[in-house]
């Protein structure tokens, strides 16, 4: 197996298949707030964990070596969207939103690689979320980005037409107690 400072180590068929374990308590919050921040807008169907079908494509040029799917971490779908009789395994429809949230066992290159990949799918616009600096990138293109942190009050997606405020995404829920009351 490639050494993890290799050209290939990072490639998304080895972070796929080889570290399919990517979980870890900021990445599941994260990606759970995410999606419970943008459940309620009745423009979409918020998804998680979805593969896509990408066996008509060739992602190589991007490091992406998986031959049959990708799977961003949320993904964002028309709200024409819902639960089916007969369930999807693979969507052949890409989504207009793609999310990738980072894990400790990942790296921003691969990541921005899958961004990248994801333009070319036909995806509107990606998000890499960066849990442990509680930072949202917003792309519009493969190159182009907004930042969005904690001093910013809301994530703006213009081509998504989304504003999010960050602290239902980073912020502390309130802990009330008893005494409270």
């Amino acid at each position: 197996m490639p050494e993890r400072g290799d050209d290939m180590s990072d490639s998304y068929e080895f972070e796929n298949n080889a570290r399919d374990d990517m979980g870890s308590v900021n990445h599941g919050l994260t990606q759970a707030r995410l999606a419970a921040a943008l459940i309620d807008d009745e423009r979409f169907s918020v998804v998680t964990e979805l593969s896509l079908d990408i066996s008509k494509f060739d992602l190589g040029n991007y490091g992406i070596e998986a031959k049959d799917e990708i799977k961003p971490g949320v993904c964002l779908y028309p709200s024409s969207i819902d639960l089916r009789e007969f369930d999807v395994v693979k969507m052949t429809d890409m989504p207009l939103l793609a999310m990738e949230i980072l894990s400790p066992s990942q790296g921003i290159p691969e990541l921005k690689r899958k961004i990248h990949a994801f333009f070319e799918l036909g995806v509107k616009s990606c998000w890499l979320v960066i849990p442990d600096v509680k930072t949202i990138y917003v792309y519009s293109q493969p190159t182009e980005y907004g930042v969005f942190a904690m001093d910013d009050t809301q994530v703006v997606d213009e081509v998504m037409d989304i504003r999010l405020p960050i602290a239902k995404v980073f912020g502390r829920r309130e802990v009330r107690t008893v005494a409270d009351n």
